[in-house]
């Protein structure tokens, strides 16, 4: 079956599976590592509350069935622990059917967190890392060449993600069409980098032609992904560039490194090392992949009914196992960039007078003489929603107060997803959280005071507040 397999794709799917492994290792760290005060027994937003609103049909997840912390760290670090072995080639050194299991178990684990992450993990890269991880499946190992089928459905992923965002960008904010978003962009973004404040002040012209070119890489480019090689090679490559410019100015997690890895399964690895002949595909094997291929598409009916709609809508998933969704970022840039500071103070009753102490976080802005640092692809969950939240406080409506809650019972887990407790010795009395508008500082403002933000008080976004201790112990 010489139609079925692609041999001069050998190195392309190692890259792309070795890379794909060590995403999902950093996908099941963050999970082990935040989950108790986000969505634990005893989190913000806990799981077993979830599930009992929710049926199993339209959140599948092993959690559905039983749920307990202990259970969960046992999924996110079992998960890690086999993405670390993947990673590793251990999918390699396996029989063909055994590392389609261990692919499948990495799906399987990982759809079940994301399932019941509720709003902390509802984030487009969840979706494409599931998207991916489940063609990863069906893409094989040493035993048999990379199937051909596999391969045009991780370019057709890559082309929506790429041609989503690009339509999405040019059916909404004007500043795409006039080529002014970058004035804005890398100062307004969700969590900005080391480099954003030098991204921020380059030229204006520069800009233009930064935002110029993200137009041509995602509206042109994915069009040449289908083309013979070497000319789908270069498509990828520009992608990849593309992909490596957004992790320098910015922290979006894994969104722009899947996107690599994705780029580069497009690769002809035979143009670096020659063809690498496999075995033939077994039977079983391409009556597998050609029906998985058929249900991909079946379902891919759904985005491309949302890619050609003015109406288009950003990061959906169509079915309950996230096979193949939709995807699209920063249809609208914000001009101006607000952020919540979370104070306490341990005075009895706040006064005039009284000295509130800051919170402060591990990425969001908050310290103006704190330089940004960089996370991804690790993802600050609590970062993220903090941003969502300065725009309005209907983002924070569900999680914000259990947030406040848990400061003011000095809850360990929480305080461990922040970078600075001010009270380490005893919880506060009370916590308030305020509203300052920020904006970069000048070249020079910068020498002169040391500060990479300005920052000014706009209002009140949370009044000074108590433990409420029966709500703490509900």
């Amino acid at each position: 079956m010489e139609w079925f397999t692609a041999p001069d794709y050998w190195l392309s799917r190692i890259v792309f599976q070795r890379g794909l492994a060590g995403l999902y290792l950093v996908a099941f760290l963050s999970a082990a590592l935040q989950f108790r005060a986000l969505i634990g027994e005893h989190g913000m937003l806990p799981v077993p509350e979830y599930v009992r609103r929710v049926p199993a049909r339209a959140a599948p997840s092993l959690f559905q069935w039983r749920y307990s912390d202990r259970l969960f760290a046992a999924v996110a670090w079992g998960g890690a622990g086999l993405a670390l072995a993947m990673a590793a080639g251990a999918g390699d050194a396996v029989p063909l059917p055994v590392s389609m299991l261990l692919w499948l178990l990495l799906w399987g684990l990982y759809l079940s967190i994301v399932n019941v992450g509720q709003t902390w993990y509802s984030f487009g890269w969840e979706s494409l890392l599931l998207e991916t991880g489940f063609l990863a499946v069906l893409l094989g190992n040493d035993d048999t060449g990379p199937p051909v089928p596999v391969l045009f459905l991780l370019r057709w992923l890559l082309f929506r993600v790429e041609f989503g965002a690009g339509l999405i960008k040019i059916r909404g904010d004007r500043c795409w069409r006039d080529l002014t978003c970058l004035y804005h962009h890398h100062e307004t973004q969700p969590m900005p980098g080391p480099l954003s404040w030098f991204f921020h002040h380059l030229p204006r012209p520069l800009h233009k032609v930064e935002c110029a070119a993200n137009h041509v890489v995602q509206l042109g480019v994915p069009v040449l992904l289908f083309t013979p090689q070497p000319v789908a090679t270069v498509a990828a490559g520009l992608m990849v560039a593309t992909q490596l410019w957004l992790v320098l100015s910015g922290n979006f997690a894994w969104l722009n490194w899947l996107t690599i890895v994705l780029a580069l399964s497009a690769m002809d690895g035979s143009l670096v090392t020659g063809a690498h002949p496999q075995p033939e595909a077994p039977l079983w094997y391409v009556v597998v992949v050609c029906a998985a291929t058929a249900l991909v598409l079946v379902l891919s009916r759904h985005p491309v009914r949302n890619l050609l709609s003015r109406r288009q809508a950003m990061n959906r998933s169509f079915d309950a196992f996230h096979l193949v969704n939709t995807y699209g970022a920063f249809g609208t840039v914000g001009r101006i960039r607000d952020e919540i500071v979370v104070e306490g103070t341990d005075d009895p009753r706040p006064h005039p007078g009284t000295v509130w102490k800051e919170y402060g976080f591990k990425g969001k802005p908050g310290d103006p003489h704190r330089m940004p640092r960089p996370f991804a692809p690790y993802h600050l969950r609590l970062d993220w929603l903090m941003w969502f939240a300065a725009l309005s406080p209907g983002y924070a409506r569900d999680w914000f107060g259990p947030f406040v809650e848990r400061l003011l019972a000095g809850d360990r887990d929480t305080l461990r997803l922040l970078r600075h407790n001010p009270f380490p010795d005893a919880p506060p009395t009370h916590v308030r959280a305020r509203l300052y508008r920020y904006r970069y500082t000048t070249w020079r403002e910068l020498r002169t005071t040391g500060a990479w933000w300005h920052r000014r008080l706009l209002r009140e976004y949370l009044p000074p507040v108590r433990l409420r201790e029966t709500a703490w112990r509900r």
